[in-house]
């Protein structure tokens, strides 16, 4: 192992960053002459999903600004590559808006808050994140009737927050900043005095549905017992069990090539997790529909059971593809990416969020339709849990805003050099100024993309279809 630099250095590295990337020019909207449009890029994108099911994704992105800036993470990593980056890298999560942001479960059942969706993680300049989380805090304030000033007011926070932690674990040990975690009792106690009491009421029913919405609550709602047997509920289109799906002599082949795909997948496990997986059998699966962006994509849920009925494991097994990120990172902050997309997935993961979950693994198989198809699996709703942005106010929206903010610094400094960032974020506020002026702009951008797709829907040219 070589000498590392010295905390001098690094500072160095960080204030250099500054003659590449001044504070101000953050805040620029620098967009590519030949701008391939939204529309554009969903027709691309198509071909890669299920047939069936793009009309729903279209139709789940049209429901709003906020709804089309979540499925909309390729074209904004197309903008993001139009300007100049600051040069310092990091572990992206490549998709940071603020519904991406939310509770789980840590192995130990300590209720964590963390980001949670990796689909798109990749290496790249730590302010892409920060953009992609700010455009989304403005986007959701508007849809909730603020002002400009408030959302501004809010995106603002959020960088402020991620300046501030930075700052911190700049000064931190290496073991400590890499065991930070932003665990939810201490972060209600931490903003207790800074909360309305409707505020407090409505943090406290999150936290409990979330410790609430474990597996056997999913389990409940997924499952049901039909002539003695546990089996997978149909509920389409967004739960529909592989039997409803084929025809039986083609339903057991799925479960077969399930099997296998699970039998693979174990050998990426830790040992001691392998073995608990081994402990429980193969029983149902069911092809579901997830998120907004990710509609289309080749996602099923498994039920497993170990000792009997009464004791299921829901794990979800879903389609991992070319981060949107891949062709347009510069090629200096790109090194040893998994080839595996699956495992990709799986190794962002594990670099940015302070605990994973055990079941967390991947494998590469030739899908149902002959072709290769990397997928990666997890635990299906683990004690999950999200702030329902709809109802936000101002002051919750700050709030919320500073903890993303902290959050993503974390998750940060985990992969990239905290000295050198926080060197480059500097103390003053010409880097949250500039950022909540680009997320503004952007925020603007988005709106228009949202009513060219409205447009192109209504005009015939995109199918959307609610089912």
């Amino acid at each position: 192992m070589s000498p590392l630099p010295t905390p001098q250095e690094r500072a160095d590295l960080g204030r250099a960053a500054r003659e590449r990337l001044p504070h101000d020019r953050l805040g620029r909207l620098d967009l590519p002459a030949d701008r391939t449009d939204l529309v554009a890029h969903l027709e691309e994108q198509a071909p890669t999903r299920l047939p069936e099911l793009v009309p729903l994704r279209h139709a789940r992105m049209s429901a709003s600004a906020l709804a089309c800036y979540r499925g909309a993470a390729a074209t904004m990593a197309g903008d993001l590559a139009a300007g100049p980056t600051t040069g310092l890298g990091v572990q992206l999560c490549g998709d940071a808006h603020l519904s991406n942001f939310g509770l789980f479960a840590s192995p130990e059942r300590r209720l964590l808050f963390d980001l949670n969706d990796f689909d798109e993680t990749y290496p790249g300049p730590f302010e892409w994140d920060l953009k992609r989380l700010t455009a989304s805090l403005v986007l959701a304030g508007r849809a909730n009737g603020l002002g400009r000033n408030r959302c501004r007011k809010a995106a603002r926070a959020a960088v402020r927050s991620y300046r501030d932690g930075m700052a911190d674990f700049a000064t931190r040990r290496t073991l400590e900043v890499w065991y930070a975690r932003a665990e939810v009792d201490a972060v209600r106690k931490l903003l207790q005095g800074r909360m309305t009491e409707r505020q407090r009421r409505g943090v406290a029913a999150t936290v409990d549905k979330a410790r609430r919405s474990d597996t056997l609550r999913a389990w409940r709602k997924l499952a049901e017992t039909v002539d003695g047997r546990a089996r997978l509920r149909s509920d389409p289109p967004l739960v529909v069990p592989v039997r409803d799906l084929l025809p039986e002599v083609e339903a057991s082949q799925v479960a077969d090539w399930m099997a296998g795909l699970l039998d693979g997948y174990a050998a990426t496990l830790r040992e001691d997790h392998r073995a608990l997986l081994g402990r429980f059998g193969f029983v149902d699966l069911a092809r579901k529909v997830v998120g907004v962006g990710s509609v289309g994509t080749r996602c099923w849920i498994v039920l497993l059971q170990g000792r009997d009925a009464h004791d299921p494991l829901l794990l979800q097994v879903k389609e991992a593809q070319p981060s949107v990120l891949a062709p347009v990172v510069p090629a200096d902050l790109v090194a040893d990416v998994p080839r595996n997309e699956g495992e990709r997935v799986v190794a962002g993961q594990r670099l940015m969020q302070a605990a994973s979950d055990v079941f967390l693994g991947w494998q590469r198989v030739r899908g149902l339709d002959g072709q290769q198809r990397d997928f990666y699996v997890r635990q299906l709703r683990d004690m999950k849990g999200s702030a329902a942005i709809e109802r936000l106010d101002a002051s919750g929206l700050r709030l919320y805003a500073e903890l993303c903010g902290w959050t993503l610094a974390r998750a940060h400094a985990r992969s990239g050099d905290p000295v050198a960032l926080a060197a480059y974020l500097g103390r003053g506020d010409a880097v949250p100024e500039a950022l909540a002026e680009f997320a503004g702009a952007y925020a603007d951008l988005a709106e228009r993309d949202h009513a060219a797709l409205v447009a192109a829907i209504h005009d015939g040219r995109v199918r959307a279809e609610v089912r």
